[in-house]
């Protein structure tokens, strides 16, 4: 059944990626896979390739790089699939692409849907401190994350921190694990979709490079949220006078929240007292009190745990303290 099945694959980050591979591991090896066009990353504008091409490359793959998928409609009518796995694409697919394959179009979605549609689903679960989470494997339709859904499964983060990378990979894993489950059922017509409840649907938004900026007027909770949802991109920032002259942006790479009852301005840094109930309090590991730097916040203050100055390379927060004592006492912006 597996090597009759002609499959086209759409992704493009390194969730696709993981998704793919899991599909080739179970034998749903896509005749042909479609992602984004290479692209210039960092400061030396790099042309990189993206995970999906890399992995596809390294199996064999033929691999199309359209700017739009409508580009690739005849290489896809000429592939005659009879099935589309579609993984973090980023571009809506048009009908007339939709009806090629006797199958349709499946999307791997990392998210309970209706709810957190969009581009964005696994930082929303992040900065949203939710407690549960899931993939869903939906029937595309022409819309965004509103087709009906085929499956889904529920992933439980009780008691659990990840950042967008360590979020992002078990959700694929889930995910992937959940399709190869469901291809056979879904083939075979031993599974019927379920229309989603528009009425409790839920979007998310592209994030930007200044969603990042840190409100301090913020409790602490949802500031250390954000430095593990933009974890690595766009990352949480704020900005900090460096040796009392220029304003230098500060990236907060990890951090956790110390529950007090201060009555210090948002955003004032200080030292936590030497004393050792403050940190049994704290979240921060391998730290002494004196050396630990908090953030005055609307609710609470951020511990800072590692820091990056923007230029600089990553730092703990014992490390930067002894070359940036003025952070002591400055409010940041």
């Amino acid at each position: 059944m597996k090597s009759k099945i002609k499959i086209l694959f759409l992704g493009t980050p390194n969730f696709a990626a993981i998704v793919l591979e899991k599909m080739i591991e179970g034998g749903y090896i896509p005749t042909m896979v479609i992602t984004a066009p290479d692209k210039p990353v960092g400061r030396k504008q790099v042309l990189t390739t993206s995970p999906v091409k890399v992995l596809a490359e390294k199996n064999k793959i033929p691999v199309s790089q359209p700017a739009k998928i409508l580009d690739s409609k005849f290489y896809i009518l000429n592939s005659k699939p009879n099935l589309i796995v579609l993984a973090a694409y980023g571009q809506i697919i048009p009908k007339e692409i939709l009806e090629i394959p006797k199958f349709g179009c499946l999307n791997v979605h990392p998210s309970l849907l209706p709810k957190y549609r969009g581009a964005s689903p696994i930082q929303a679960t992040i900065l949203n401190g939710d407690q549960e989470t899931g993939v869903t494997i939906m029937l595309m339709d022409e819309k965004f994350d509103s087709g009906p859904i085929i499956q889904n499964k529920k992933l439980n983060l009780k008691n659990k921190k990840p950042t967008y990378p360590e979020l992002t990979e078990e959700l694929a894993n889930f995910g992937a694990e959940l399709l190869i489950e469901t291809l056979p059922k879904w083939i075979n017509g031993e599974i019927k979709a379920i229309p989603q409840d528009d009425k409790k649907a839920t979007f998310t938004k592209i994030i930007n490079k200044e969603d990042g900026k840190i409100d301090w007027q913020k409790s602490a909770e949802e500031i250390e949220r954000m430095t593990r949802a933009f974890n690595p991109w766009p990352t949480t920032y704020t900005e900090f006078r460096i040796k009392n002259i220029e304003y230098r942006k500060l990236k907060i790479i990890k951090a956790s929240v110390l529950k007090t009852e201060n009555k210090k301005e948002p955003g004032m840094v200080f030292l936590i007292p030497s004393t050792g109930s403050v940190s049994i309090q704290s979240e921060a590991e391998g730290l002494t009190p004196d050396k630990i730097i908090a953030v005055a916040c609307g609710k609470n203050a951020l511990i800072l745990e590692q820091l990056q100055l923007e230029g600089k390379k990553i730092m703990t927060a014992r490390e930067f303290l002894n070359g940036h004592q003025e952070i002591i006492g400055q409010i940041l912006k």
